[in-house]
C-alpha cells in the first residue's frame, strides 16, 4: 500500500487548484464535518525521494488556527489591573469556529506519513504552518513535516514545489509568536487603561462602549495623519518675488526661468531685476544638447503596488490586496506579496511575456518584446529571498474579470511587460544666459522613442517646449522681463500614497500588513477620508463638520474609494489621543514611529538567528511598561488634550 501524504494549504481556493495540479484533475472531494468550506482532496502523485508514488489528501485551513488570550481570571476591566498584563500568563487554544478544521487535520494525520505544509511562504503563513503542525501532532506525534515554496500557482511552479520541500522556519514562527503575544499585552493594556480614563470624562467618550488603543503600529499611522493636519492647519503663507524672462525668436516664446527660483525679500528682487533692465543684453553662456532616458520602472512589489493602485486604480490600498490575492488565488498574478524588486536572472520572463501576445490591448507590445526589443528588467536593492516580484503567471481576457480585478490586472500585466521594454529615448537642450549679474535657463525636451510608455500609461514624459536655435556669446535683448509675486501654499492632507510611504521609510508595519494599519484607524473612526487630493502630494481640503476650525474633522464622509487619491483628516478624538500620548511620551510616545520601528528590526533579528523570542518580548515590555508608568504619572495631559478637541464645541 502506497504511503500517504497530508497537504495542508493556508485556504480552500489554494487547496484546490494545488490538487488539481498534482492530481492532473483526477481528483476526489470530501466535505469536512463541520465545516462548509474546506475540503479534503483524494489523488496519487509521485514527490521525489525518499516518498515516491504516494496517495495524497489535500485540505485547507482557514488563515490561522489558534488565538490567544488571557485566562478568564484577568478579564475585568479596572485601571489598577492594567499593570498586572504585563507579566500575566497567556494561553493559546484553537479557535470555537476552527475546531472542525483542527480536528480534520488530527483525523487525517493519524494514518499520513508525512505532513506538507503549503500555507503562503511568508512570516504570517509560517506561523499558520506551525498551527497545523500542532494540530497533525495531536493525530500522529512523530509525522515527518516538510513546507512546499512557491510564490503562484502556475502547474510547473506548483509540481517543483511538491518535489522539492523544505523544512519548516521556526524562527520566523518564532517572530510571529512573540508579535501576537506583544499585540496583545499592549493592544489589552492600553486600550483599557484609555477607554477606563476617557469615559470617566463624559458626553460622547461616555457612550462609546471602547475607545481602542489602535496598536504599535496603527498608532504611529495615526500618528503620520495628525502630523500632517496641523502642518496644513498651521501654516503660514510667505509673500515671494522671482524674475521672469521671455524671448521670442522663430515664432517660439522661450522662458527662461531664474537661477535663484524666488527670493522672499522684495527690496533685494528690486534691485537685481533693475541690474537686468540696466544690462539691457542679455549673453548665452552655455548650450548643451544631449540624450536622455526615462528609465522603465523596476519590477513590481507589494508596497508600490498599494502605493500606485490608491494612485491610478480608484480603490484604497485595502481593496487592491484583496483583489490581487483574488487573482493569485485564481492562479492569475504571482504571490502578491513581496520586498523583491528584482528578478532572478533564470527566470523565464520571455515565456511569461508570449503569453500576453494573445491580448488586443498589449499584446502586440508582448509579440514586439519576443522579436528583438526584450530588456532584461532592472534590479532593484530588495530581495526577501522568499518570492520574486509581483507579474502575470498566466493570462486571461480582461473582460472576463470583474470591474476591480480587470484594473489590477492589467496593472500588472502592463508593468511587467514595461519592466521588460527599453527605456523611453529622448533629446533635452539647455540654454543658460546671463543678463545683468543674473544667471537664467530654458530647458527643452524632444520625445524621441517612447518604448516602455507605449505600454504603461501610468508614467508621463511628454515633449516640453521647442527652443529655437541659440549659440554660445551671442548677445540678445529679451522680449520680455518683469517681476513677478506669489505666496508658499500649504501643503495637502496626507493622501494614501504618501501615508503607505511613510509607514514603508519608518518601518510601521510589513508590506503584508500596512493596507489592514490603514483600514483600522479608519474603521475606529481615529481618521476620516475624502476624495480629491492630488496623487502625488494632496490637496487642499475642507474643513470638517464637527471640530471644524483647525480641531479635526468629523464631518467628511468614509469612503473607500472613488475617482480620486484619498486624503485623510483626522477626526478630534484622533487628534486629541495623538497629542494627549505626544505630550506624555515624548520620543518614546504611542503616536511615534520609533517603538514600532525598533520591534521590527528586532523581529528580523529572530528571523536572523540573532535573538531569541524571550529576549525580544521581555526587551519589549520593559520599553512599554515605562510608556504605561510615565502615562500613569502624567494622566491629565491626555485628559486635558480630549477636553480641547472633542469637548471643544459646547462639551
Amino acid at each position: 500500500m502506497a504511503p500517504k501524504i497530508l497537504c495542508v494549504a493556508e485556504k480552500p481556493s489554494i487547496a484546490k487548484s494545488v490538487a488539481n495540479h498534482l492530481s492532473g484533475g483526477h481528483v476526489h472531494a470530501r466535505n469536512v464535518p463541520g465545516n462548509q468550506y474546506v475540503k479534503n482532496y483524494d489523488f496519487d502523485f509521485a514527490f521525489g525521494p525518499p516518498w515516491g508514488n504516494c496517495s495524497v489528501t489535500m485540505t485547507s485551513v482557514l488563515g490561522h488556527l489558534t488565538a490567544t488570550d488571557f485566562p478568564p481570571e484577568y478579564k475585568r476591566w479596572q485601571i489598577s489591573t492594567c499593570r498586572e498584563l504585563f507579566d500575566a500568563p497567556v494561553i493559546t487554544r484553537v479557535v470555537e469556529d476552527k475546531e472542525p478544521i483542527a480536528r480534520n487535520i488530527t483525523r487525517q494525520a493519524k494514518s499520513s506519513r508525512a505532513l506538507f505544509i503549503w500555507t503562503d511562504c511568508d512570516r504570517e503563513g509560517e506561523h499558520i504552518g506551525s498551527e497545523v503542525r500542532e494540530a497533525a501532532f495531536q493525530g500522529k506525534a512523530g509525522i515527518e513535516v516538510k513546507r512546499a515554496v512557491f510564490s503562484n500557482t502556475e502547474r510547473a511552479h506548483i509540481l517543483r514545489a511538491a518535489q522539492n520541500p523544505v523544512p519548516l522556519d521556526d524562527r520566523q514562527v518564532s517572530a510571529v509568536a512573540a508579535r501576537i503575544e506583544l499585540d496583545l499585552r499592549l493592544g489589552v493594556i492600553f486600550t483599557r487603561f484609555t477607554t477606563l480614563t476617557l469615559q470617566a470624562l463624559g458626553g460622547e467618550l461616555a457612550e462609546r462602549r471602547i475607545i481602542s488603543y489602535a496598536g504599535s503600529c496603527q498608532f504611529p499611522t495615526l500618528g503620520f495623519v495628525v502630523d500632517r493636519y496641523f502642518r496644513v492647519k498651521n501654516f503660514v503663507p510667505e509673500k515671494f518675488w522671482s524674475i521672469k524672462v521671455t524671448h521670442r525668436r522663430e515664432d517660439m516664446d522661450v522662458d527662461f526661468s531664474w537661477r535663484r527660483h524666488r527670493l522672499f525679500d522684495r527690496m533685494s528682487v528690486v534691485v537685481l531685476f533693475e541690474k537686468c533692465l540696466a544690462a539691457r543684453l542679455a549673453k548665452v553662456t552655455k548650450l548643451l544638447k544631449k540624450p536622455t532616458s526615462k528609465w522603465r520602472p523596476l519590477p513590481l512589489t507589494t508596497v508600490e503596488l498599494q502605493k500606485l493602485g490608491s494612485r491610478f486604480l480608484r480603490m484604497d490600498s485595502q481593496r487592491v490586496m484583496k483583489v490581487a490575492e483574488d487573482l493569485y488565488n485564481k492562479g492569475w498574478i504571482s504571490y502578491p506579496r513581496t520586498e523583491t524588486d528584482q528578478f532572478d536572472k533564470g527566470m523565464e520572463l520571455k515565456r511569461l511575456i508570449e503569453k500576453q501576445t494573445q491580448d488586443n490591448a498589449w499584446g502586440q507590445h508582448a509579440q514586439g518584446l519576443l522579436n528583438g526589443a526584450f530588456q532584461q528588467p532592472r534590479g532593484g536593492r530588495n530581495n526577501d529571498q522568499a518570492h520574486p516580484p509581483i507579474h502575470p503567471v498566466n493570462y486571461v481576457a480582461p473582460p472576463s474579470l470583474g470591474d476591480d480585478e480587470r484594473r489590477v490586472y492589467e496593472f500588472v500585466v502592463r508593468r511587467f511587460l514595461a519592466c521588460c521594454s527599453e527605456d523611453a529615448k529622448g533629446e533635452s537642450t539647455t540654454v543658460e544666459m546671463e543678463y545683468g549679474s543674473e544667471l537664467f535657463a530654458a530647458t527643452g525636451l524632444l520625445v524621441l522613442q517612447k518604448n516602455y510608455l507605449l505600454v504603461y500609461p501610468y508614467d508621463k514624459w511628454e515633449s516640453s517646449q521647442q527652443l529655437p536655435r541659440f549659440t554660445v556669446d551671442e548677445t540678445f535683448e529679451p522680449t520680455e522681463a518683469k517681476m513677478t509675486d506669489g505666496e508658499t501654499s500649504a501643503p495637502g492632507y496626507l493622501t494614501e500614497p504618501e501615508l503607505i510611504s511613510l509607514m514603508d521609510a519608518n518601518g510601521i508595519g510589513t508590506d503584508a500588513t500596512m493596507a489592514e494599519h490603514i483600514a483600522k484607524i479608519k474603521e475606529r473612526e481615529y481618521v476620516m477620508t475624502q476624495g480629491g487630493g492630488d496623487a502625488g502630494r494632496g490637496g487642499a481640503a475642507g474643513r470638517g463638520g464637527r471640530g471644524g476650525r483647525g480641531r479635526g474633522g468629523r464631518g467628511v464622509r468614509n469612503t473607500g474609494g472613488g475617482g480620486s487619491v484619498q486624503q485623510f483628516i483626522p477626526t478630534t478624538l484622533g487628534v486629541a489621543l495623538i497629542e494627549g500620548y505626544d505630550s506624555i511620551g515624548l520620543d518614546t510616545s504611542l503616536g511615534k514611529p520609533f517603538l514600532r520601528k525598533e520591534m521590527e528590526i528586532k523581529m528580523k533579528e529572530i528571523c536572523a538567528g540573532r535573538k531569541s523570542r524571550n529576549d525580544f518580548v521581555q526587551e519589549t515590555l520593559e520599553q512599554y511598561r515605562d510608556v504605561f508608568v510615565r502615562t500613569l504619572q502624567q494622566v491629565e495631559l491626555l485628559r486635558a488634550a480630549c477636553r480641547k478637541y472633542v469637548f471643544v464645541e459646547g462639551g
